[in-house]
């Protein structure tokens, strides 16, 4: 696998990665409470690195060629969007000021994180469709070697732009508790369309 191969899987991956979506919202969520940030950012890459073994092992053509499983995944994944969603409307987050604790703990923000990402099957579907197209068995490298190699990069995307995400929301709204409920309840807005969207494209599909 060359540089240049690499050069447009990480153009494509970003274009990708920049698209407002589930972890966006969830990060931008995490951003109003000081210290979620991290624990938030860690679950959705725990979330996207479940899939890197998933695709590493082989085993993402055999789940997303099969109709079940990626009902079943969808269906829980959206539920779970809706979920949260829902939580995040009734009680949309405020900024909290240094030293000031949440009810949350870090684990359990890091756990929705992971939920999150794990549960969304258009992961599994970029590992799925994207991913073959940079992947060249007569380069060399084993395949299974130039899957984790793009799967590194993708984490590694993800973890830059989530953090910039969560850090730019925390420093945007921390003294604008009004726009703050604002971005909070767009953000759970956004994760009940995506939970809606996913449902429908896969039950209609």
């Amino acid at each position: 696998m060359n540089t240049t191969t690499l050069a447009a899987f990480l153009a494509v991956d970003l274009l990708l990665v920049f698209t407002p979506g589930a972890d966006w919202a969830y990060a931008i969520s995490a951003g109003l409470r000081r210290r979620s940030i991290v624990p938030a950012v860690t679950g959705l890459i725990a979330g996207h690195a479940a899939y890197a073994l998933v695709a590493v092992a082989g085993l993402a053509v055999i789940v997303a060629s099969s109709p079940a499983a990626l009902t079943a995944l969808t269906v829980a994944g959206a539920g779970y969007l809706l979920w949260l969603g829902w939580g995040v409307l009734r009680q949309p987050a405020v900024p909290t000021a240094a030293g000031e604790s949440t009810d949350t703990s870090r684990l359990r923000v890091m756990l929705k994180g992971a939920g999150i990402s794990g549960l969304n099957p258009k992961a599994l579907l970029l590992y799925f469709s994207l991913f073959p197209q940079f992947i060249h068995p007569a380069t060399g490298w084993p395949v299974t070697a130039q899957t984790g190699l793009l799967s590194t990069v993708h984490l590694t995307a993800c973890t830059v732009v989530y953090l910039a995400v969560g850090v730019l929301a925390r420093t945007v709204l921390s003294t604008r508790p009004s726009a703050a409920r604002i971005v909070t309840r767009i953000s759970g807005a956004m994760m009940i369309a995506i939970g809606i969207f996913l449902l429908v494209e896969r039950l209609a599909g």
